[in-house]
């Protein structure tokens, strides 16, 4: 991820290059993105994949918010670049899709022999799911998705709201997310300035200042390898979303 780049978040074939060393041996790759709500258009993704095939580098993809875009359109790498599909590892579930966050059921899709290393690794550290969960989840992957499109449909409503309100704190900026449920604005603007008689220097204070004075939680930057953001839910009631981002408004503009 490259924060605040013109690219919105993507990272280039040729910043990829420069990263990549001898001892370069996978790619984790995701989109739609959590925290940056970032999603790659085909172009780049085959672009990616071909360059992995082109360097035998594994590439292990994270799709499990696939449903989840707005006006733009989710591709598997793999779908795109089938080549890859011996060197290629799909992560998905149904937390986010069908809402089942504490059912903690995924699966992967891999070459058999990283699958069978994945299935003894796993068994010995977190034994198996439980058969409801696998029931249910069966039953929601079984069913249509239509759903999930009411679902996408009101998070859309609340994408654009978060996205606006946040541009409209003095010392914010906030790229559209394309996808998932996340909004990632650089905060850096509210960094060293007065702040209801404090200020804060880093985001984890920044974090710490607004959860403090204005009862409103984020998640810091930091913990993303990106400092100067913070990520956003809208993954929540619209009501307390849009309080929630005012009583920032509010905080700021009372410096």
């Amino acid at each position: 991820m490259v924060a605040g780049d013109d690219n919105g978040f993507r990272v280039t074939v040729d910043q990829l290059e420069s990263a990549r060393t001898e001892r370069t041996k996978a790619l984790m790759f995701v989109s739609p993105s959590n925290p940056t709500g970032a999603v790659y258009p085909p172009a780049e993704i085959e672009a990616i994949g071909r360059w992995a095939l082109e360097h035998e580098i594994m590439v292990i993809t994270d799709e499990i918010y696939e449903h989840l875009t707005y006006g733009v359109e989710h591709r598997s790498i793999l779908a795109l670049v089938p080549e890859l599909a011996d060197n290629c590892i799909i992560l998905n579930g149904v937390a986010k899709t069908y809402s089942m966050t504490g059912w903690r059921v995924g699966w992967m899709i891999a070459p058999a022999d990283v699958a069978k290393a994945a299935i003894s690794l796993q068994s010995h550290m977190t034994s198996n799911v439980n058969n409801v969960a696998q029931m249910a989840a069966l039953t929601a992957v079984s069913g249509d998705l239509s759903a999930v499109e009411v679902m996408k449909a009101t998070f859309d409503e609340r994408r654009k709201l978060i996205h606006a309100a946040l541009n409209e704190i003095d010392g914010v900026t906030c790229l559209e997310p394309e996808g998932a449920f996340y909004a990632y604005p650089n905060m850096t603007g509210l960094l060293d300035r007065p702040l209801a008689g404090s200020q804060a220097s880093t985001t984890v204070e920044l974090a710490d200042l607004v959860l403090e004075k204005a009862n409103v939680a984020f998640v810091p930057g930091e913990a993303f390898g990106t400092p100067g953001y913070g990520r956003f839910s809208f993954a929540m009631d619209t009501d307390d979303m849009v309080e929630g981002v005012r009583r920032i408004r509010d905080l700021v503009e009372a410096g």
